[in-house]
């Protein structure tokens, strides 16, 4: 971490080698001074070319000649062609041998020009290999690779630690980074415990915030100092953010960890990411930082941030200091700030083609699954988690063309099953479950689109949540059951079958751990006959050769 692995190591050379440096320095002027002969000779010669041709010009500008001294100038002018042949042949014969530049002996020569030889030799023995902290190492990314540091708060510990329960295993590793020391229970499924280092160097002149964000914005540095062996990622996240760990490699593995990449997303809010940066990976939701950037940014962080005293958040300081890296942010979809108010159920019921990386803000919103806490909803998602995490509130669309419904399945989390034809168009758009974060906003504050709740009382959906699954062995595939959410329905003047008449949907879905190694599409769903009254049987898994959400 310290930059050691980077420090090549010279070994001290001995009397031998002395010797050896001194025999190659006479050779190398014995070299020299033949080279210099040589030189001196090509140009002597040059010198008596050109005075030979001077000489001839002299002798045909002269006075004419008699009779008799047309006998003289043919053996002359042959004189005069022999030398120039045999000069000729002697220039080439030298230039092939020699390779030292010519120097100027002769200034009036505009024949020939000094050659400069600027090519460097480099040793036998340089190499470019990286440091060893960088060094490609083998096998694919898994939750071994990555350290996890985690922002805290002594006062709310005691109940946001539940979040952390939920979703963290055996085996990884990490850090909570809190700012006081808080008692603890040998046994406790949860990360490392760390008191973050002292902050009151660092000026901070936002009055709408508070010092706490600089501690924060520190975590990534102090978790970078801990030298943990093997790193490949480092990911940060909130005492409330939950993640689902197969899905975070799953994204992680895509990327190469020996470069640079800082990997987040934005605010559901457009206002949010307005007044922080659209550049801006939200904290709440999670990022994550390649090792080598990690390390880069561990040696200027501090400096970086005394430059920024007036921003406000943890997040817009580590989003300078990549700006001054010169390293953009790398949109995941997956990775959820939530900075909205009320029921999350719009936004799961029509996820992003992407896979479902991190929830946050779970103090704010209602609970995911009705008449549960949020602590126990969580728990309750893992169930289909466990069974196919690859597909967890992945959506897929259908029709029964015979009652002319439409069908839209969150696998793993909810149905809904409206009256009439809806475009797939439509339906992929989050419904406004929720509002923003700034609460006088209207639908366009979002930085996403989105489609009103209907109030066409025909057009109400009717909401079905997951109440169970397994997977069936002897079929190879996992079966969820979802229960009707019973709340009251305006009534209908629709001549047509009341999804009413339904209290469950089973859903059939082969496991598909791959999923996202194939390019983004959306699973596709088919209608089966139920032998059951009152219950829905859908299909679920890849798309088939020209198969298309159409009625």
């Amino acid at each position: 971490m310290n930059g050691d692995g980077d420090n090549v190591n010279t070994g001290d050379f001995g009397e031998d080698s002395d010797n050896d440096e001194i025999d190659l320095a006479t050779n190398s002027e014995r070299e020299k001074k033949k080279k210099k002969k040589a030189t001196i000779t090509n140009s002597a010669i040059r010198c008596l070319y050109l005075q030979s041709m001077k000489a001839t010009q002299k002798e045909s500008d002269g006075p004419i000649a008699g009779p008799d001294s047309s006998t003289r100038v043919v053996p002359k002018l042959m004189l005069w062609l022999v030398l120039f042949v045999s000069v000729t042949y002697t220039m080439y014969t030298l230039k092939l041998f020699s390779s030292a530049s010519a120097s100027s002996y002769c200034d009036d020569d505009p024949l020939f020009t000094p050659i400069t030889d600027n090519r460097l030799t480099l040793p036998s023995n340089t190499t470019s290999e990286p440091p060893p902290s960088i060094r490609a190492q083998p096998g694919p990314t898994d939750l071994s690779h990555v350290v996890f540091g985690i922002a805290g708060s002594a006062r709310q510990w005691d109940h946001r630690k539940d979040y952390i329960k939920v979703w963290w295993r055996k085996g990884m590793r990490g850090v909570v980074w809190l700012d006081d020391p808080v008692k603890t229970r040998p046994g406790d499924p949860l990360p490392e415990i760390r008191v973050s280092g002292d902050t009151t160097r660092f000026s901070y002149s936002n009055r709408q915030g508070t010092r706490l964000a600089i501690r924060i914005s520190r975590i990534v540095s102090e978790t970078v100092r801990l030298q943990k062996p093997g790193v490949r990622w480092f990911v940060m996240g909130d005492d409330d953010t939950v993640f689902i760990p197969e899905n975070l490699i799953r994204v992680l593995a895509k990327y190469d960890h020996n470069q640079y990449y800082y990997i987040g997303s934005l605010s559901e809010s457009h206002l949010q990411n307005i007044y922080f940066s659209y550049s801006m990976a939200f904290g709440g939701g999670g990022f994550a930082i390649s090792y080598p950037l990690a390390r880069a940014l561990e040696k200027m962080q501090d400096r970086c941030i005394q430059r920024y005293p007036g921003l406000f958040a943890s997040d817009d300081r580590m989003q300078a200091c990549m700006a001054e890296l010169g390293v953009p942010l790398t949109k995941e979809l997956g990775f959820h700030q939530y900075d909205v108010y009320g029921n999350l159920f719009g936004l799961l019921a029509a996820h992003p083609v992407a896979p479902l990386v991190s929830l946050h803000h779970l103090d704010v919103v209602e609970p995911i699954f009705p008449n549960m806490t949020q602590v126990e909803s969580l728990k309750h998602l893992q169930i289909p988690m466990n069974l196919d995490s690859a597909a967890l509130v992945q959506q897929s669309i259908c029709y029964d063309t015979e009652k002319k419904w439409t069908v839209s399945v969150s696998w793993g989390f909810g149905v809904q099953v409206f009256r009439g034809i809806l475009s797939p168009r439509e339906i992929e758009m989050p419904s406004r479950t929720f509002l923003n974060w700034y609460k006088r906003a209207d639908f366009t504050a979002y930085a996403f689109n989105t489609r009103p709740v209907t109030r066409n009382p025909c057009q109400k959906p009717f909401v079905f949540y997951m109440s169970k699954a397994r997977f069936d062995s002897r079929m190879n595939q996992t079966v969820s059951e979802y229960i009707r959410h019973r709340v009251p329905h305006p009534a209908c003047r629709w001549h047509m079958p009341d999804p009413d008449d339904l209290d469950k949907v089973e859903v059939y879905k082969k496991p598909d751990p791959h999923l996202w190694d194939r390019s983004p599409r959306r699973n596709c769903c088919r209608i089966l006959n139920s032998k059951q009254s009152r219950t829905m049987v859908v299909d679920v898994g890849v798309c088939k050769e020209g198969e298309v959400s159409e009625i």
